[in-house]
């Protein structure tokens, strides 16, 4: 089956591309998870928050926005030993100081969709070289979060959140998910 240039052949990776990435996402749970989780990967290879995604919903209670926003900094410091997780001071408060913003946010499902008009936008990209790594509206989503208290939200992170939620499709027209996608 021909997936898109970023998939490797680690199995983990290959469920991700055909099941989930792409796939436009409405769940305001779902989706502030992964926007953590994009966080968590910054500077990363996506494949390592994959690997590590069960061990996260364990120790951050399955991504409860409530319990998280109450995260203390004796608990930060016990995430902190723990191998399974990126052990990453900043990214953890990150993860406590998001869930704070997002609580605050009167509808965090359509503001995030509004940066695409609502609807997922179908790109049409034949090669790798044609894929954006930011884009407008990612600028546009990265500036808003920021302005509402969010943390390891730049333009890069939220285009690639973008993807993955399925707000931008941007299987390449030889990936086999790209004709179920493109709508």
């Amino acid at each position: 089956m021909p997936r898109c240039f970023w998939c490797n052949d680690d199995p983990l990776y290959i469920a991700y591309h055909d099941q989930e990435w792409g796939v436009p996402l409405y769940d305001a749970e779902r989706l502030f998870e992964l926007l953590l989780l994009e966080g968590f990967q910054a500077g990363l290879a996506w494949i390592t928050v994959l690997k590590k995604r069960a061990r996260y919903r364990e120790v951050l209670w399955g991504f409860d926005v409530q319990r998280l926003a109450q995260m203390s900094d004796a608990e930060i410091e016990v995430l902190m030993q723990d191998p399974g997780i990126i052990r990453n001071r900043l990214k953890l408060k990150a993860a406590r100081q998001n869930a704070r913003a997002w609580l605050e946010l009167d509808d965090p499902v359509a503001l995030l969709w509004s940066f695409v008009g609502g609807a997922p936008r179908i790109n049409h990209f034949r090669e790798r070289s044609e894929v954006p790594a930011v884009t407008a509206e990612a600028e546009a989503m990265s500036r808003a979060l920021k302005q509402r208290g969010f943390t390891f939200v730049g333009p890069t992170i939220c285009y690639a959140y973008m993807q993955a939620a399925g707000m931008v499709m941007d299987h390449t027209i030889d990936c086999d998910r790209y004709p179920a996608l493109r709508g």
